[in-house]
């Protein structure tokens, strides 16, 4: 990598660490708010989800800013609202100012992803390397935004606990006003032009007729595929992990009775995603993003079946099982993210990324809803089955790319994706 694509990288990383180690944080003080505040687990788990719909409904808006004032300016908004917000959940005395702080915190990380990822793809030249790391530094976040919390919160009052969680992101943001670097340098020069214009309302619109009228509008719903895959199986099977024979079986030394092994296989899975976004960041400077969907899609949903017979076998079949199924659910990303690069023009890039994270975050989130019924309702294996029609669905669509379908669907639409020459 070249000094501009390090500089980018480093802004980059620190932005999509810091985005999900405030998300997974919040969880942990659920339980501590559920104990000093007299209200109930549904009304809580409302002002919770105040908090997580904005993360995913803002991300079309966030992409439009980002095409308008700037990728930049538009990430170092974003971490100092985010640890602003925090500071709101740290001087919260009542259920409203935590709903406040939660809102305002989800506002502000819905402009991260449609921004962060369209400057990696107009201002890197290294392009996969550095989606590679950003997958990285998010799954970094991810695993150290809870064990931070929950170490704290055994010493500290809630109170300070977030606000000490605060701290890195007015320090990231701190680095990033200082950051150098060209955030158009592997594109045009007229593309820095363009995005400096004001987006109207008909131009927004006349620009999101001419994505969808392209591949892009296959990319979205593999996007949205992924998305329901995704949300699915990670809000579900931390608590499908716990209810497990193998788990109950297993007896802990004593002085460790109170550790729960299937929180520790979760977290596990999430640290093995570290290196399936590397690996997968690298492939698709090799592979075609469509062929890359294909494969790897047909192997979550081999995977998501293959938890219905080892959910009756030993820890250690349960461990070995989770720990590939990390790593695929974790190198996918970078596939999808580069297909929106290479699937749309520069100049509508951040628009691109906000439909991209509205499908992943906001439709993908309806997997939760869906799941959650059929786990009720029905059965564990009817819930990976539907799992694995999510993963099969997705590669159905990618193939459909990798054919060069969508260029007999759009042939009189803009200009033919190059990808899979």
């Amino acid at each position: 990598m070249d000094e501009n694509d390090r500089s980018i990288a480093g802004f980059t990383m620190a932005g999509h660490a810091l985005v999900h180690w405030f998300e997974t944080s919040i969880p942990i003080f659920l339980v501590v708010w559920l104990a000093e505040f007299d209200v109930s687990v549904a009304l809580f788990g409302l002002v919770v989800a105040l908090g997580y719909a904005p993360f995913g409904l803002g991300a079309l808006p966030g992409g439009v800013l980002a095409d308008r004032y700037g990728t930049k300016r538009l990430i170092l908004a974003c971490l100092a609202g985010m640890s602003l917000a925090f500071l709101v959940l740290a001087l919260a005395s009542s259920i409203y100012a935590i709903a406040l702080g939660l809102v305002l915190w989800g506002i502000a990380a819905s402009v991260y992803h449609p921004a962060g990822l369209s400057l990696i793809s107009t201002g890197v030249e290294d392009r996969g390397t550095v989606f590679a790391w950003h997958g990285i530094a998010g799954n970094v976040g991810i695993a150290l935004g809870p064990f931070v919390a929950a170490t704290l919160l055994i010493a500290l009052e809630w109170q300070f606990v977030a606000a000490i969680l605060a701290v890195p992101g007015f320090l990231a943001c701190l680095y990033g006003v200082s950051a150098q670097f060209d955030p158009t340098g592997a594109v045009d020069d007229e593309v820095d032009a363009a995005s400096s214009k004001a987006l109207s309302p008909s131009e927004l619109v006349s620009n999101s007729r001419a994505l969808f009228a392209s591949a892009f509008a296959i990319v979205f719903v593999v996007v949205t595929f992924e998305g329901l895959y995704y949300r699915g199986m990670l809000t579900y099977l931390p608590e499908i992990l716990h209810g497990l024979p193998a788990m109950g079986d297993l007896a802990l030394p004593a002085g460790l009775e109170g550790i729960e092994p299937a929180d520790y296989i979760y977290v596990g899975l999430l640290v093995v995603g570290m290196a399936g976004q590397y690996v997968g960041g690298k492939l698709t400077d090799r592979v075609a993003p469509a062929r890359g969907l294909v494969g790897l899609f047909a192997v979550l949903a081999i995977l998501a079946l293959a938890f219905v017979p080892v959910t009756s076998m030993s820890l250690g079949a349960i461990v070995a099982l989770c720990g590939v199924f990390g790593f695929f659910l974790f190198a996918i990303q970078p596939f999808y993210q580069n297909a929106v690069a290479v699937y749309t023009p520069p100049d509508t890039r951040g628009l691109s990324y906000g439909y991209t994270y509205l499908g992943e975050f906001g439709l993908g989130a309806a997997s939760i809803a869906i799941a959650g019924f059929v786990l009720e309702d029905f059965s564990l294996a009817a819930f990976f089955v539907l799992i694995a029609g999510f993963a099969l669905a997705g590669a159905l669509l990618s193939a459909t790319l990798a054919a060069g379908l969508h260029r007999f669907l759009w042939a009189e639409h803009g200009p033919e994706a190059k990808a899979d020459d």
